[in-house]
């Protein structure tokens, strides 16, 4: 934290700024719904107010759209997507489970869970937040890269501090 506010004002360059949210976002997949998550998500924002020069108390929702650079639980959330579009063959769908035909027969198959510590894997919170996707980012998960950037761009205009944030959306 000492060397990011020594550096803070000359932090203005792109690459200097990835350097470090790169190494606050590693293998968010893992940890990002953990209870660790929002001390990270402070210092996160400690960071940012460094960087920008801002005060202690300021908000920094503006600051995160400002660098276009997602909060913690909204890369956590960008993270798990990317997981599971991409390994789209290792879950069911609803429609495989059963042959009710329902608004939801293309969603992803929720398993039962009674475990917090299954509830809050990577497994299963994916299945829970791809299925609270909007549809029309849902329709382009077959074009990833069109994908990447719809989600990108929906969720640093939504900026989500938590994911019950997200999922009240």
């Amino acid at each position: 934290m000492i060397a990011v506010r020594k550096a803070g004002s000359k932090l203005k360059n792109h690459n200097q700024i990835c350097q470090i949210v790169n190494h606050v976002y590693y293998g968010i997949i893992f940890w990002g719904n953990s209870s660790y998550s929002d001390d990270i998500f402070k210092i996160q924002k400690r960071i940012i107010r460094i960087i920008m020069n801002s005060s202690r108390n300021a908000s920094c929702w503006q600051l995160f759209k400002g660098l276009n650079i997602l909060p913690i639980q909204s890369q956590y959330i960008y993270s798990i997507l990317l997981f599971v579009t991409e390994h789209k063959d290792q879950f069911l769908s609803n429609s495989q489970v059963h042959k009710i035909n329902t608004r939801q027969t293309f969603d992803l198959y929720v398993p039962t869970a009674n475990l917090t510590i299954y509830q809050k894997g990577v497994y299963y919170s994916g299945i829970k937040i791809y299925s609270h996707l909007p549809t029309a980012i849902k329709d382009l998960s077959d074009d990833k890269n069109k994908f990447k950037l719809a989600l990108k761009r929906y969720l640093l205009h939504n900026s989500f501090y938590s994911l019950e944030e997200y999922f009240n959306t």
